[in-house]
């Protein structure tokens, strides 16, 4: 097991990381920027490091500062998270060459799932179904007019080397191809570095379901049952629930088998999430493989009883981890409470907190970095807490979470609690109709 673990992040999952560490009996050291330094990761960890000033490119995102904090430590290993770095195949190769292990996938297989375009033809080889689109990057706008032509109208214009609704556009009709190409490709430059757009075929109100997987050092990958993560904003994520209200035990199996031929198609080790598109006919297709921890993950471990953070560590350190249970317990629900004024087209809203009361009882889960009177920095996501919920079934779920949201409490600062409490008055979200259209489709925030 490692003498000690350095965690490249910030804010609730850097906490996370730790509380697992702790439990485990591994020393922690937080790295933080200088406008973190109040933060309760830097409180809780047993060394802190202060890598750089705000800006995330010159504390979070800069290796040789992480390096150099983990080497001035001793740490022997580094856990990266969710974002900055955490799918960066040059990271983890340095850290490998540091003699540091990176707690996730070998750099290669960040790079081969990394790449969207090269990661759809590798499950497409081993038989996993892919939406119908271009074979790799689309190298023109007039490549993109006879792909486009072939596979038909919409297109979805994708960033080959990343995600989180960046470098994408849907393209309705041709001659707006090449205004969509243009400004796709130059926003993927500028978010990942990388201009390279790969084009498939737009599927009209999807679900979008991911499978949780973790690969072992011994060949073994388990798959832990999917997570709903439909109710969507600009393709960022919002509520994210398990198991699916739409998706039957038949299509559950066939997509846990879908998502165990990819990761062990390229051999993979660490968590990570197999991500699919749900037509409304419930066929489902492959759309991208994340590389990491994802920010929903404790409905996963709700609803599985399971440390997902713990089975990384411990495959990390070449330890087998154990099958998981087959069937979900129960219903688990997260809901992203963002610094952010949801009347007001979602603007973020950083600022202090002036009170702050966290809902409690039982099957309510709170992570978080905040307390009264912290200063929420402009510099980053405006994630602040994920409030988990669990129940005995999804009706159970959704009344617990209407008392719970009734019970959190924050003032001096929008947040988006106002609109989870709007979602959950929905017939629709109740009844379990919903697709990723649903905000724009059935939520009126000014009524």
């Amino acid at each position: 097991m490692f003498k000690k673990i350095l965690i490249a992040n910030r804010g609730e999952i850097a906490l996370r990381i730790i509380r697992t560490c702790k439990e485990l009996g591994i020393p922690t050291v937080a790295v933080y920027s200088e406008v973190d330094r109040d933060s309760l990761h830097v409180v809780f960890a047993d060394e802190a490091v202060c890598i750089g000033p705000a800006p995330s490119n010159q504390s979070y995102l800069k290796i040789p500062n992480i390096l150099s904090a983990a080497q001035i430590t001793g740490a022997d290993a580094i856990h990266p998270g969710y974002g900055f770095l955490a799918e960066n195949a040059e990271f983890s190769e340095i850290c490998a060459d540091s003699n540091i292990k990176f707690i996730g996938p070998s750099a290669d297989s960040i790079r081969k799932m990394g790449d969207k375009a090269f990661a759809k033809e590798t499950m497409k080889k081993v038989g996993v179904p892919v939406v119908p689109g271009s074979e790799g990057v689309v190298n023109d706008v007039e490549e993109g007019k006879k792909i486009a032509k072939h596979i038909g109208y919409p297109v979805m214009l994708k960033a080959s080397a990343g995600g989180g609704g960046k470098g994408m556009r849907i393209v309705w009709k041709e001659d707006e191809l090449e205004k969509a190409f243009q400004t796709a490709s130059n926003e993927a430059n500028a978010a990942f570095a990388n201009p390279a757009l790969y084009m498939e075929k737009f599927v009209e109100n999807p679900r979008h379901v991911e499978i949780q997987i973790i690969g072992d050092q011994f060949g073994n990958v388990y798959q832990y049952g999917e997570r709903d993560c439909s109710i969507q904003r600009r393709h960022q994520k919002l509520i994210e629930e398990s198991p699916s209200p739409f998706i039957t035990s038949e299509i559950r199996e066939k997509m846990g088998e879908a998502a165990l031929l990819g990761a062990r198609s390229v051999n993979y080790e660490g968590a990570g999430t197999i991500e699919f598109l749900v037509d409304r006919h419930r066929r489902f297709y492959f759309i991208e493989m994340n590389t990491r921890i994802q920010v929903e993950h404790p409905v996963t471990e709700m609803v599985r009883n399971i440390d997902l953070v713990k089975n990384q560590i411990l495959v990390a350190a070449g330890e087998r981890i154990e099958d998981p249970p087959k069937d979900p317990r129960g219903h688990a629900i997260e809901f992203r409470i963002n610094a952010e004024d949801p009347q007001n087209n979602f603007r973020p809203s950083p600022g202090q907190i002036e009170y702050l009361h966290f809902p409690g009882g039982f099957g309510v889960r709170i992570d978080s970095h905040v307390y009264n009177e912290y200063v929420i920095p402009p510099n980053y996501d405006s994630l602040i807490a994920k409030m988990i919920i669990w129940g005995t079934d999804r009706p159970h779920a959704i009344r617990r979470a209407r008392r719970a949201l009734e019970e959190f409490k924050i003032e001096g600062i929008k947040t988006t609690i106002p609109f989870h409490q709007k979602v959950l008055e929905s017939e629709k979200f109740i009844e379990g109709d919903f697709d990723t259209s649903f905000i724009d489709q059935h939520i009126n925030l000014n009524s």
